[in-house]
């Protein structure tokens, strides 16, 4: 007899609910049968994942026993959910489209070109590396300004680039009420790109003015990406941007500003991932640490975080560049879900210098199929209410409010800057995650895994020079560049790229793992691997590697069983040839007495490759 739920819909209605420790409990048996016997909560652990900053991403999320909605409604502090009551749901985030160079007619054409095609706002260099501050009126030559908000990047020029833009408004009619801009004045910031200290004083008298008389311009910008591109975490970025936040709310109150018109000429600038949760739980934390640093202030209601999400500099990478859009798409989402005000999807060509018409086509679309096709805006806060997303938010908001007060004892963010407490802590952490990247433990897709040796290089105008001075700008991909470099320089003057050889014993079913993984792994140092059509033996093998062209090196591709019997006679038959290194795709230890060296999933792929371009006499 078929038993029908009252409802019609609760299917597992007649089922017991199941415990966390009986899913426990099945996760032992998998484990088990890859050889870990582990038990309860080790077992979970043997899944969980180490993040920066001290946290842990575990297998699952259920809800905590004193489950409650500590987050609140958009609009209301603490604002994790969203700074306005009605998110982004109108008319989807603000699409801003950073336009870099220094020529104003191109500029101007680039900016036309954006807004008749998605873009909703421009952000602009000005001064050095950027326009000079009197072609901003050619740059927004037919621009509708009481349309588009213009967002500045101007450095130290930023008074003649305030000027530039007020006249400009002046000039052409624009409201006070009407005119929405941030001018972008970062003076620690500044100092953190170019070691160049800033009269902060200065810069909070003229966002006093502003406040005065431009009520829709924000004047004081806190830019993370200085610290977020010297290799900071999540944590460290939202930490340093709290405390120079505190910085210009002191500066300014003491300029004259009440406490909640200072918060109101602050907006925020981050960096947005490929790692989706994690740059959506940031945004959300941020919002949460900035409303506590309001309340302790007096102004809770004004602890509205105003925040501009930009795509991680640091994810991008020259070699394969097209995989850019993908990790760009992923970071716009991110960034669209965990409530960003404004969003600039850097073009994917970004790194290799003036991004062409298409890249930016790209960029901007991007944004439109997310809220236009995808539908994300529809919803505000559509991560909140998940256990994980809830959980990261938390633990992401407490590690980073323990280093801005880190940053508070040493006496605030400038003077953290100006000791080297910043630098360091940020080395720290970049040496930690470059142990990571070079041993392929944090994948780069195109780069470290899958990389196409093959591919044409994409060629762009040079950008002008960025600012330098301060705290370093690191890549994700820097050391397996400066290795493809090597390997590019050595196919320009001899015209063939270093070799390896790939023996492959045995069937494919043998073999096939392994020589994917070491033929991955060589590419990725600008090293072209060479095999057999057919797998070798210990009679073929010597034929084979002389008919390769390999550069003194060869490298044994097979099971542990086929390494027991035939790896002894293939190498030693590989060596005959000319080999005069014979490395093993497998455990250390394996066959021991036949190989040189090893090459093995976490083994550090940097030095590894480096040392075999050396020996193979490829210059650095």
């Amino acid at each position: 007899m078929t038993v029908q739920p009252d409802d019609g819909l609760s299917l597992a209605a007649e089922f017991p609910d199941a415990t966390h420790e009986q899913w426990q409990r099945l996760v032992e048996g998998v484990l088990r049968k890859s050889g870990k016997e582990v038990s309860g909560e080790a077992a979970e652990a043997a899944l969980s994942t180490k993040l920066e900053d001290g946290l842990i991403t575990r297998p699952l999320y259920t809800a905590p026993p004193d489950d409650g909605d500590g987050t609140g409604f958009p609009g209301f502090a603490p604002f994790v959910r969203g700074g306005t009551p009605e998110g982004t749901t109108a008319s989807g985030w603000d699409v801003r489209q950073r336009i870099a160079g220094g020529d104003p007619v191109r500029v101007n054409e680039a900016a036309l070109a954006d807004l008749e095609n998605g873009t909703t706002s421009l952000w602009l260099t000005v001064g050095p590396g950027g326009l000079p501050a009197e072609d901003l009126g050619r740059a927004l030559d037919g621009v509708y300004l009481d349309l588009a908000p213009i967002a500045l990047d101007a450095g130290a020029e930023y008074p003649a680039a305030a000027r530039a833009l007020f006249a400009l408004y002046e000039e052409r009619g624009v409201a006070p009420q009407d005119a929405r801009a941030s001018l972008g004045i970062d003076p620690l910031g500044h100092e953190a790109r170019t070691g160049e200290a800033l009269d902060l004083p200065a810069a909070a008298t003229l966002a006093r003015g502003t406040a005065a008389s431009w009520p829709g311009v924000r004047a004081l910008t806190v830019d993370a990406l200085p610290f977020h591109e010297a290799g900071g975490s999540a944590a460290e970025e939202l930490g340093l941007s709290l405390s120079t936040g505190v910085a210009y709310l002191r500066a300014l109150t003491e300029a004259g500003l009440t406490a909640d018109a200072a918060f109101g000429q602050i907006e925020f600038r981050y960096a947005a991932t490929a790692d989706q949760f994690l740059t959506i739980a940031k945004l959300r934390a941020a919002r949460r640490l900035w409303a506590r640093i309001a309340e302790a202030c007096g102004s809770p209601e004004a602890g509205a975080q105003r925040q501009h999400a930009v795509t991680s500099p640091v994810m991008m990478t020259r070699r394969d560049p097209w995989v850019n859009m993908l990790r760009t798409t992923v970071a716009c989402m991110a960034a669209g879900v965990g409530g960003a005000d404004s969003v600039t999807v850097l073009p994917f060509d970004s790194e290799l210098g003036l991004p062409d018409a298409f890249a930016r086509r790209i960029a901007r679309n991007t944004s439109t199929v997310l809220v236009e096709e995808s539908h994300l805006a529809r919803v505000i806060d559509p991560a909140g209410g998940s256990y994980y997303v809830e959980t990261l938010t938390d633990e992401l908001a407490h590690a980073a409010w323990e280093f801005f007060r880190t940053v508070e004892k040493a006496g605030g963010q400038e003077a953290a800057l100006r000791s080297g407490l910043v630098a360091e802590r940020l080395a720290a952490t970049w040496a930690a995650r470059s142990k990571k990247l070079a041993t392929r433990r944090e994948p780069i897709t195109g780069v470290s895994e899958f990389p196409l040796l093959s591919e044409k290089p994409v060629v762009r105008e040079p950008l002008p020079a960025a600012p330098t001075g301060g705290l370093p700008r690191v890549r994700r991909d820097e050391a397996y560049e400066t290795l493809r470099a090597r390997s590019d320089a050595h196919l320009a003057a001899t015209g063939a790229r270093p070799r390896i050889f790939l023996a492959a014993l045995g069937p494919a079913a043998a073999h096939t793992g392994r020589a994917t993984f070491a033929s991955n792994l060589f590419q990725a140092g600008g090293i072209e691997p060479v095999h057999d059509p057919v797998s070798v033996n210990p009679d073929t093998a010597a034929a084979a590697y002389a008919a390769s062209g390999a550069d003194g090196m060869a490298v044994l591709c097979s099971s542990d069983a086929l390494y027991e019997e035939q790896a002894e006679a293939v190498a030693a038959a590989l060596r005959s040839a000319g080999a005069t290194t014979v490395f093993l795709a497998g455990r250390p230890g394996t066959a021991e007495q036949a190989v040189d060296e090893y090459v093995f999933a976490g083994c550090d792929a940097v030095a590894v490759l480096s040392s075999v371009l050396d020996r193979m006499g490829v210059s650095s």
